[in-house]
């Protein structure tokens, strides 16, 4: 029996888990793990979690509406949270009417429904030339996109960023015979980590190649209200779709809380678009279990109709970026960018490597940024992460200052 119990001790999990890449901030616990920080107060600009403070207006929402405790939610969510969000994609965007019961649905913040989207879309029976489906990825990108394509089946595939177009994707970097296998693209806009912006031209010749070869877009715009210019915001999926004179066939875009509203603990957020889509997300979300309880429905119907909140925390980042930016322009490569609250410095000059810069600056200044190369992956014979840092402009202005000027006071200790 002792035998026997030894021999089938170790469970049966699903292979596909040991494609999954460790996590960014994972490596760098791991790169920092023997480093003794300078004995100062610590300032991160490493995590992308929002300091600013969550509206008390939101707050009071939840609270008042506690009694929703009591009864189980259901997938799609309240007719007036749809409704709410309907209206504001409406009013940002400039679209025509949007159907609330199906093209909008609430989900449990954009990070869990970019992991879902894939399993709902891809198809690992239905493979061409290629061992596996395809998903495209920005490259750098968001670590979910790569994992959610590969626990469905499929196979990244990396679009490395282009500084000459201020890091936007180079989607022309994919063969031309891929395109035929891929089912599914994710694109970043605004970006992470780089803050590019995707203009009407882009969208132009994504949408081309969607037609053409059939595969479903996939935007990420969870930074779309964190932007420099009042009277410029960034442009959207849908936005873009309908400026082009098309409907949503094969596209659908993902938004947060976390970031427009400050309240990344809520977990709130939708995805619009394709109603087709959409009606097979549900189902898939009926059996996944990730349904929005009426508390957090209540805050974000709150949150998601007010908006001076939203111009009062985009004025702090603009303050942050204004300051700061000049500030380390003058002893890094990095500039604005198109919008989102981090800062992409090529780290090249310091005679650094960009995991060596963390690992230094961190001892000698007590200050966490995250190494690019974490973020990125080999791909057309370059890291585009390398050499580069990710700067999270989230804490309080005084704080961000604070580190700037660590910042510069390291790099001028390089010579």
């Amino acid at each position: 029996m002792l035998r026997f119990h030894r021999m089938h001790s170790q469970a049966t999990v699903n292979p596909r888990l040991d494609l999954l890449q460790t996590y960014p901030f994972e490596k760098l616990r791991a790169l920092v793990a023997d480093v003794k920080p300078a004995d100062i107060p610590a300032i991160s600009f490493g995590i992308g979690e929002p300091k600013h403070p969550t509206p008390q207006f939101i707050k009071d929402a939840m609270i008042e509406s506690l009694g929703g405790l009591a009864v189980y939610p259901s997938t799609i969510g309240s007719d007036g949270l749809r409704q709410t969000i309907a209206r504001w994609l409406e009013r940002r965007y400039q679209l025509p009417q949007v159907d609330a019961l199906t093209e909008v649905l609430p989900v449990a913040g954009s990070r869990e429904a970019l992991f879902a989207f894939a399993q709902t879309v891809i198809d690992a029976s239905s493979v061409g030339k290629s061992a596996n489906p395809l998903v495209v990825c920005p490259n750098p990108f968001y670590q979910i996109y790569e994992g959610a394509a590969l626990l469905a089946g499929a196979r990244p595939l990396f679009a490395n960023s282009d500084p000459a177009r201020n890091f936007a994707p180079a989607f022309e970097q994919i063969p031309d015979v891929a395109w035929a296998d891929v089912q599914l693209l994710y694109v970043c806009s605004p970006g992470n980590p780089t803050g590019a912006v995707m203009s009407l031209e882009d969208w132009k010749q994504l949408f081309a190649l969607s037609d053409r070869h059939g595969f479903v877009i996939a935007s990420d715009e969870c930074y779309s209200e964190i932007y420099f210019d009042e009277a410029n915001p960034p442009l959207g999926a849908l936005q873009a779709a309908h400026q082009l004179g098309r409907g949503f066939e094969r596209l659908v875009m993902f938004s947060s809380l976390s970031k427009r509203s400050n309240v990344p603990g809520l977990r709130s957020g939708f995805v619009a678009g394709d109603p087709a889509l959409l009606k097979k997300f549900l189902l898939y979300r009926t059996y996944h279990g990730t349904a929005m309880s009426a508390t957090v429905q209540a805050a974000s119907v709150a949150a998601w109709s007010d908006e001076v909140h939203v111009r009062d925390n985009r004025a702090a980042y603009v303050e942050k970026f204004r300051e700061v930016t000049p500030m380390l322009a003058d002893v890094l490569d990095v500039a604005l960018p198109d919008a989102a609250f981090y800062l992409w410095a090529d780290v090249s000059r310091t005679g650094l490597s960009d995991t060596e810069f963390a690992r230094q600056l961190l001892a000698a200044q007590n200050l966490t940024v995250l190494p690019g190369s974490f973020l990125a992956r080999d791909a057309h014979g370059v890291n585009p992460g390398v050499n580069r840092v990710r700067m999270a402009l989230v804490a309080t202005p005084e704080e961000c200052r604070a580190g700037a000027r660590r910042i510069v006071d390291f790099c001028r200790s390089l010579g």
